[in-house]
């Protein structure tokens, strides 16, 4: 679906996109990246997700301003060449 997004100029807008799975589990690949970078796993998955497609604008949801902090904050994450392809194959496993 995002290829054909991507395709057709089309806005691609993943939905509470941080809220569970295998890659949101203590001690994966995203803790252990958000380690490295002294951010949450979702400010890493948040990045992750802003990198990989100019069409892409996730909707991460929330209730306090100091989560919307966090998750626009995300933004800022530059993550190595390496750690996205790290991300990257990670959720294409699952």
């Amino acid at each position: 679906m995002l290829e054909y997004c991507e395709a057709n100029g089309i806005g691609f807008m993943p939905w509470f996109p941080l809220a569970a799975g295998e890659l949101a589990k203590p001690g994966g690949i995203v803790d252990s990246i958000a380690r490295t970078h002294g951010a949450t796993p979702g400010q890493i998955a948040l990045a992750w997700l802003l990198r990989r497609s100019p069409v892409m604008l996730p909707i991460p949801g929330t209730s306090r301003v100091s989560h919307l902090e966090e998750n626009v904050a995300a933004a800022a994450i530059t993550l190595s060449d390496e750690e996205f392809d790290q991300l990257d194959a990670a959720s294409r496993s699952l």
